[in-house]
């Protein structure tokens, strides 16, 4: 199994201990109250007072601008710097002897509303609750339950919901309620309640209130298309039973399904054929990109609407994509205007949240650079519904990288996107969004790469990013018509920026990463890309092409073009059955491209040949239909640069060996003194 401990956020100042020996009478616990401030530390009142009380009814402590400020200073602008508590700030109060089971309550009071706090309570030397003060007045309520011995707890089943048939981990996260230190611990997981996985962990220094990240040690290998659930729990802790078991077990629904199949090498071989799936009588106004909501979703498509700074962006779901019972579903948030404001792109993550990066400068629209990118629920039950909160329904949003032309997802809540204000890519996690219209942002991850300096054509045409499964971030960068790739397992942490208008807990520069200009030559507005295995999908807006590419080298090879015809092409998506897609932005469109079997057959009045399988591995078999007399026939087999690689003479039927030649597209001739026909022939290893 591997594992590793993290410090849940916001404890770590205060990982020192606390007497709660001797302290308090009997039926009662020792409790202190931490207080977290950031840019108004002095704007600041709160009170401790039993159940949920008003405040002032009972108080039992009042902590914070005492000397300006009382239960009634909810926004009563008073409060001056030097009183109460200082700007980014710890403080630690108490401890206070509180009755043991009973439930008390913070009263916080803001005399600004523009303040941002965060409050643990501690019992037991353990932080057993942490609170987030935004709104300029909140009742936080908790009750006075010590942690126990011993308490495990699995939070997150990791693994995603949709899988293919290869084998795969089942991953997750384990929190330790407990007050013990943890070395020792089984940790196990079930389908459908059958065989019991064990995986026995030593070695560890689990410590109180901190999370473990793990990956059991048995490999799962997931049933053919079905879904089943997935049953994780946690027990014998340094050889002891689990005191509490409210929390010890957590389950999941899988779905399996078949991997997408490869098949970008018919492309070059086959002719294409446009399907129109869906256009302006759609609601598609200005499409920017689309993916799919999962390969297994049935084909699922969601396509992303720019729009324009008066219709603000918006999206349309097509289910059924491309089949004769497609339905089209137009939605748009009440909150648009801010949240997703000319959304330049959209990806889908592996929890089946999605997210939209956003070409505003300021997603406010005034003259600022408060924008980036927004994270979005693909549940219909939330996105664009009414919610709890008074901001739409958007799951979480951070603002630092206006001009955002990109979004690719990583994994859960974590996503990389082209920052084109600040010209460098950029890596984003939102971690534990603050549910639908709310607005706490401040746990969200920023790191921003600076070794690269992007350059965007404009705020219209997109710069798409893609990540393939190696870690690769193949990046799309027009201004410099350029195709770059970068390993994002490179780099360190070497300073940090300042976030404008906004806390978040981690803003770092990173630089030392591995990188280099992927594709340099060919491309003249390059916009979309996907990836599929060793291929690369990359659109250019200026003509309509799609161009294909092998990455298996240190730069990217071109195979060949579908020419779509059209300028405007945006992003491009292989889709769950392999094949392509794509949105034209000029033209309100999205296509499919479909394959029709048999360019490789050069027929003319002179004969035939067909070469089969193509693409072919080891073996290619060449049937030839001539008037030729002459039995024998001449192949000559040349690379794209017109390298001859291959000649061999046959008979009009053979079998080639053609095992030594390396991966790539070539142009096989046949012929004789009277007949003489070419062929495209990929070959893939």
């Amino acid at each position: 199994m591997k594992y590793q401990i993290t410090l849940v956020l916001f404890i770590i100042v205060f990982l020192f201990s606390f007497n709660t020996s001797g302290q308090c009478p009997v039926g009662t616990d020792s409790v202190y109250t931490q207080v977290a401030t950031t840019n108004r530390g002095y704007e600041v009142y709160w009170d401790l007072v039993p159940d949920t009380n008003l405040c002032g009814n009972g108080t039992i402590f009042s902590g914070g601008n005492t000397a300006q400020m009382n239960c009634g200073s909810v926004n009563a602008n008073i409060a001056t710097p030097g009183n109460g508590y200082a700007n980014y700030d710890t403080i630690t109060e108490g401890p206070f002897c509180l009755t043991t089971n009973n439930t008390y309550s913070i009263r916080f009071i803001d005399d600004s509303g523009a303040s941002d706090n965060h409050f643990t309570v501690i019992i037991k030397g353990q932080p057993v609750y942490q609170f987030h003060a935004l709104e300029n007045e909140l009742l936080f309520t908790f009750s006075i339950i010590p942690p126990l011995e011993y308490d495990l707890g699995v939070k997150k089943i990791s693994t995603t919901s949709y899988v293919t048939t290869n084998p795969l981990s089942i991953s997750g996260k384990i929190f330790n309620y407990s007050y013990t230190t943890i070395q020792s611990m089984d940790i196990h997981y079930s389908i459908n309640n059958g065989v019991v996985n064990t995986d026995q962990v030593a070695g560890l220094n689990f410590s109180p209130y901190t999370e473990l990240n793990f990956i059991h040690a048995t490999l799962f290998a997931p049933p053919a298309n079905s879904t089943y659930v997935v049953k994780v729990w946690v027990d014998n802790m340094n050889g002891n039973a689990d005191l509490n078991h409210n929390n010890d077990t957590l389950y999941k629904v899988f779905t399996t399904g078949n991997p997408v199949p490869n098949i970008v090498d018919q492309y070059l071989v086959n002719t294409p054929a446009f399907l129109l799936v869906a256009d302006a009588s759609d609601q598609l106004y200005r499409p920017s990109d689309l993916d799919f909501h999962t390969v297994l979703s049935n084909n699922e498509l969601w396509i992303t609407n720019m729009g324009d700074i008066v219709s603000h962006g918006s999206t349309v779901t097509l289910y059924n994509a491309g089949t004769p019972s497609q339905v089209a579903l137009f939605r748009q948030d009440i909150a648009s205007d801010h949240f997703m404001i000319l959304p330049t792109a959209l990806a889908f993550s592996d929890n089946t949240n999605f997210a939209n990066s956003s070409a505003a400068l300021d997603a406010h629209m005034g003259s600022g650079h408060f924008a980036g990118p927004a994270l979005w629920s693909s549940d219909s039950l939330i996105y664009c519904q009414p919610g709890p909160g008074p901001l739409g329904s958007h799951l979480d949003m951070l603002h630092q990288s206006p001009n955002c032309m990109g979004i690719a997802a990583e994994h859960e809540n974590a996503f990389w996107v082209y920052d084109g204000y600040n010209q460098a890519i950029t890596w984003y996690d939102f971690q534990q969004d603050h549910g639908p219209g709310y607005d706490d942002h401040t746990d969200g991850l920023i790191r921003r790469y600076t070794d690269v300096t992007l350059s965007r054509l404009n705020d219209s045409i997109p710069n798409h990013l893609v990540l393939d499964e190696a870690g690769m971030l193949y990046v799309v960068d027009n201004g410099n018509a350029r195709v770059i790739k970068m390993d994002t397992h490179t780099g360190s942490v070497t300073g940090s920026f300042n976030p404008y208008q906004e806390y978040v807990t981690e803003h770092s520069i990173v630089t030392g990463t591995t990188w280099n200009n992927f594709i340099s030559t060919g491309l003249v507005q390059p916009c979309g890309i996907d990836v599929i295995g060793n291929r690369l999908i990359v659109s250019d807006f200026s003509n309509g092409d799609i161009i294909i590419y092998d990455t298996s080298n240190s730069t990217g090879m071109e195979l060949g073009r579908i020419q779509t015809g059209s300028p405007g092409v945006a992003g491009v998506k292989v889709g769950p059955d392999g094949k392509l897609w794509y949105v034209n932005q000029l033209e309100n469109k999205v296509f499919k491209i479909d394959i029709t079997v048999g360019l490789n057959n050069d027929y003319s009045e002179g004969g035939s040949i067909s070469l089969y399988p193509n693409p072919a591995k080891n073996i290619l078999y060449i049937r030839t239909n001539t008037k030729s007399t002459n039995d024998k026939l001449n192949v000559h087999i040349s690379n794209l640069l017109g390298q001859q690689v291959f000649n061999e003479v046959i008979y009009k039927d053979a079998a080639l060996n053609i095992a030594d030649l390396k991966e790539g597209v070539y142009v096989v001739s046949v012929s004789d003194a009277d007949f003489v026909k070419t062929s495209k022939l990929v070959i893939s290893k």
